[in-house]
């Protein structure tokens, strides 16, 4: 379909944040997905979050594969670069751009049938290097470019539009990605902006891989009562585990907090996370005990799960410089013959 611009009028009363910016400033062209869709309401917290936290659109690059989520790249900062991949490939588009270009902000923008189905390896191999991007999973476990059918997150519970009962079992990204080492991982639900801009705001702080997998529902295809990802049930069978508040790099503000009702994981460019456990001795920040609670959890559970604030990203761990590599001189590429003889004799 034919992208539609929006107006670029603005109210002159709107709030500006320190790049003199509104929040206008940050959409795209107008969604042509289904009304009522999760997917937008996912856009507009992803908009709030980069206008609260002043990043400029030069600095951003918007990946994305095939699907439904792929769409959501053109509503969000115009000025952006971006890339749309081919289908399930986003990841390895991802990790070539974060090594070439360290001092941009990555967005990836996927889908549960992108990441888990196609993409699934992809997926494995960018939350074990650790590439330094946030990584947004639209989940509505359904492949909705193609008329419902079952995705990999669809779990054994749900059934289709028709009845049919799904006889498969679920890939949970949220399990994979604590599996594989990925330094931040919360679940979000797009019926929750509230939660939700907080959560996107602390992974596109995070150094390293944050994937954010949000409950989106189909509206289409997969919003009845027999689905476990319609807004029935994501709302009736909702756990927030943690509440946590984005506090960016400003100037110190101390309060007074009851002891061992908040922790402050302090981010790698000064801001930080302050995490509230609401679920009883509940510790985000140790991996097994998150995993152990996961697989316990009746309801959908929600929140910022884990997070390791200063794990080294895949740059870090490759000792790769941090000049953008389309910047870098002849002679720093090229060493010459004396650097390539004295490489090769570390392996003789």
């Amino acid at each position: 379909m034919t992208s539609i611009s929006k107006p670029l009028l603005r109210h002159p009363q709107l709030p500006r944040n320190r790049l003199g910016l509104t929040v206008r400033d940050y959409e795209g062209v107008a969604s042509t997905l289904c009304a009522g869709c999760g997917h937008d309401s996912i856009t507009a917290a992803l908009v709030q979050s980069l206008f609260e936290l002043d990043i400029a659109a030069e600095k951003v690059g918007k990946l994305s594969g095939i699907g439904c989520s792929s769409k959501s790249t053109a509503y969000f900062l115009r000025g952006a670069h971006g890339i749309n991949a081919v289908h399930g490939r986003m990841p390895a588009i991802a990790t070539g751009a974060a090594v070439a270009r360290q001092d941009m902000c990555y967005i990836g923008v996927s889908g549960d049938g992108d990441s888990l189905s196609i993409g699934l390896g992809q997926l494995c191999h960018a939350m074990r290097r650790n590439v330094d991007m946030l990584y947004i999973i639209e989940n509505n476990g359904v492949y909705g470019l193609t008329k419902g059918q079952f995705s990999a997150a669809a779990d054994t519970k749900t059934r289709s539009r028709t009845g049919a009962s799904n006889p498969y079992a679920m890939i949970d990204a949220v399990e994979l990605a604590l599996l594989l080492g990925a330094p931040y991982v919360a679940r979000g639900f797009s019926g929750d902006r509230a939660q939700l801009v907080t959560l996107l705001k602390g992974g596109l702080r995070q150094r390293g891989f944050a994937l954010v997998d949000v409950i989106s529902p189909c509206v289409t295809f997969n919003d009845h009562r027999a689905s476990t990802k319609s807004y029935m049930y994501t709302r009736e069978n909702y756990d927030a585990v943690t509440k946590a508040s984005f506090v960016p790099p400003r100037e110190e503000i101390e309060v007074q907090i009851a002891a061992g009702a908040s922790a402050k994981i302090p981010l790698h460019d000064g801001s930080q996370l302050e995490i509230h456990s609401l679920a009883p001795d509940y510790d985000a920040c140790d991996r097994d005990a998150v995993r152990a609670y996961l697989q316990k959890a009746q309801g959908v559970v929600t929140g910022l799960l884990y997070v390791e604030p200063n794990k080294k990203d895949l740059s870090a761990l490759n000792s790769l410089p941090t000049t953008p590599l389309a910047q870098l001189t002849h002679e720093q590429l090229c060493p010459g013959a004396a650097q390539l003889d004295a490489l090769q004799e570390k392996y003789r």
